[in-house]
């Protein structure tokens, strides 16, 4: 008959997929919060450790959320739940829930978070974009670089992104000649503009990630043709927790567990609305091409998109 697991087994589980010791120095990963000896028959994945995700599982009945991002990154000197991190924590107590965090841990594995962003636009994964040094099979690292079955332009490229990820107000943004042929692309979920003398050194076409700044990104284009896709960061990590769901579903057959897995589809980016200036006069006094409005979620509070949350 199958078994619930404690707490306990399911963490090490976890750990065991993204050991903890390999996350950055500066990072928070690991359990925040919950019993190691209460029994787990519920599991709730999400990017982010917010309050909307802590109600999302009190009405699942969770025993455990697993979130990519850290609750308290740069640590705290309170719980209190007269903050929203402490809110958080005083309704996961209160329910009993675990929180449990992997970060970098998670972006370096193999599987990790670029090779769910990768596998949810379908682009063929060759190599890390910034290898594990300590991995021999050379599968672990930062990023990864990628081709697509057929040459696409940039931007039809980037409406694979819009159309494949999940719906956000930021939409999808790119930088470079639109109509440039892409056949290899770097791909970093999360933000990845800090990679860019490896994505140029590496030469592919393209580069997709998110929280492209100014300044990196005018000096990435004028030191090359390298066509930039920026998406929004939680579109682009939000895929790891399909992944990451489907791992431990796996994890869990094989020994026989009673442990149901499920995947948030809250929205937790946290930009609501978008007004394209697009169609406006530029500086210079000519038209720029026509633009739109775009919101967040429409009246029903959801996102609408292809084979994401909606």
């Amino acid at each position: 008959m199958p078994s619930v697991p404690r707490l306990s087994e399911v963490i090490a589980t976890l750990d065991a997929l993204w050991p903890p010791e390999r996350a950055e120095q500066w990072d928070a990963v690991g359990t925040v919060c919950g019993d190691p000896d209460a029994t787990v028959s519920r599991v709730l994945f999400a990017v982010d450790p917010v309050h909307e995700i802590a109600e999302e599982a009190v009405k699942l009945g969770a025993d455990l959320i697993v979130t990519h991002h850290p609750l308290y990154l740069r640590g705290t000197s309170t719980v209190a739940a007269s903050t929203f991190k402490g809110r958080v924590v005083h309704t996961l107590i209160k329910h009993d829930i675990a929180l449990h965090v992997a970060h970098t841990n998670a972006d370096r594995a193999d599987p990790g978070v670029s090779d769910a962003l990768a596998g949810a636009l379908d682009l063929r994964i060759v190599a890390p974009l910034v290898p594990d040094a300590t991995d021999p099979t050379g599968r672990r690292g930062l990023g990864r670089i990628c081709e697509l079955d057929h040459p696409a332009t940039l931007r039809d490229f980037a409406a694979r992104v819009a159309h494949r990820l999940p719906a956000t107000a930021q939409g999808v943004r790119l930088a470079g000649d639109p109509d440039a042929l892409v056949r290899t692309v770097a791909v970093c979920g999360g933000s990845g503009d800090g990679l860019f003398d490896q994505v140029r050194a590496v030469g592919v076409d393209a580069f997709l990630t998110s929280d492209l700044r100014h300044h990196p990104t005018s000096e990435a284009t004028q030191h090359s043709p390298l066509g930039l896709v920026d998406a929004a960061h939680w579109a682009t990590e939000w895929p790891w927790c399909e992944q990451a769901a489907a791992q431990l579903d796996e994890i869990s057959d094989r020994h026989g567990w009673d442990l149901r897995v499920h995947v948030s589809k809250t929205v937790t980016d946290p930009w609501s609305a978008h007004h394209d200036s697009s169609a406006h006069h530029d500086p210079s006094g000519h038209h720029r091409s026509s633009g739109h409005h775009s919101s967040g979620p429409d009246s029903s509070g959801h996102h609408h998109s292809s084979g994401a949350p909606n």
